[in-house]
């Protein structure tokens, strides 16, 4: 893997298998990891959010979700292998987990989603151990959701909330969790547990995953994609004029 710098953010280039390796590792050999994916939302958010910036450049590995920013990286002569979307490395870290018999344990969501989520892991991922689970909205008592998490022995910790939220919050205990590597899986979850579809893997390929989530709910999704979509585009103008020129 390799570090690069992109918009003012580090991220890793790196395969999903070259991904999935480096976490067993370090799960192994009990040295924590804190994990984060970027994509054209996060990057454009962390230009006016110093507190989500610096969360997201705290990480160990920083992985590139959404193929937005894969393109635009190569556009600016980065070496890009591949997307490493979070829902699909959240499934082959299950994977890994249930054959190394690492316990997971799943926060955030509503209370519904996320037991739904626990119920669907333990029927896709065969032999998996599920520590536990807590819904997302405890923002009141942080501290006890936290020492749930510590007790219950889990070594991989997902978060389910949305950002900058759940950057912060990893950020903020990563110390206390207990756990050897954590990751924020934004709105995975939701996908797992049905409440939300993925969009055809012809869209994943072409990119085109923002499109069918604006069809899939044009009222609030819609002036979303259309401002952070038209940001990139100019602050990815304006990066190429000053390496062409500089």
């Amino acid at each position: 893997m390799r570090r690069i710098e992109f918009l003012g953010s580090p991220m890793d280039s790196a395969t999903m298998s070259e991904t999935v390796s480096y976490i067993a590792e370090r799960i192994e050999k009990k040295e924590f990891l804190q994990h984060v994916v970027v994509n054209v939302a996060k990057l454009i958010n962390m230009q006016k959010d110093n507190e989500l910036a610096e969360s997201v450049k705290a990480c160990d590995l920083i992985n590139i979700d959404g193929m937005g920013v894969v393109l635009g990286a190569r556009f600016m002569g980065h070496d890009i292998p591949e997307r490493v979307a979070g829902v699909d490395l959240f499934h082959n870290l299950l994977d890994m987990s249930s054959h190394k018999d690492f316990p997971v344990f799943l926060l955030g969501a509503e209370e519904e989603v996320v037991s739904k989520t626990a119920k669907k892991v333990k029927e896709l991922h065969k032999g998996i151990n599920i520590a536990g689970y807590h819904h997302g909205y405890f923002w009141n008592d942080e501290e006890a959701v936290v020492e749930q998490i510590k007790v219950s022995g889990a070594r991989l910790l997902f978060v389910a909330i949305t950002s900058p939220k759940k950057e912060n919050f990893i950020n903020k205990w990563q110390d206390q969790l207990g756990v050897d590597f954590v990751m924020g899986v934004g709105g995975t979850f939701d996908v797992v547990a049905g409440k939300v579809k993925r969009a055809p893997l012809w869209m994943q390929n072409y990119g085109l995953e923002w499109f069918y989530r604006v069809m899939q709910e044009p009222g609030r999704m819609w002036k979303r994609y259309a401002e952070t979509n038209s940001k990139f585009a100019w602050l990815l103008f304006k990066a190429k004029v000053k390496s062409t020129f500089s």
